[in-house]
């Protein structure tokens, strides 16, 4: 299908944004404050929200660290 967007995560890396899409949802759902990740886990979501950005053909922010590597 030309509009599908697929990234290819190893597991520990899809457990993160699983994680946060359940947390988000379920707390939502229940009317809760929803808790900020940790530094590391804002770390591990970042590459691959980066990815998704990118197959979704969103330009980086010129401030992006990413965008000198």
């Amino acid at each position: 299908m030309r509009d599908d967007i697929v990234l290819r995560l190893d597991r520990a890396t899809a457990e993160d944004p699983y994680a946060a899409f359940y947390e988000a949802g379920a707390h939502t759902a229940a009317g809760a404050a929803i808790t900020p990740p940790t530094i590391e886990e804002a770390a591990r979501l970042g590459n691959p929200l980066r990815d998704l950005g990118h197959a979704l053909g969103r330009r980086c922010s010129p401030y992006g660290d990413h965008a000198q590597r």
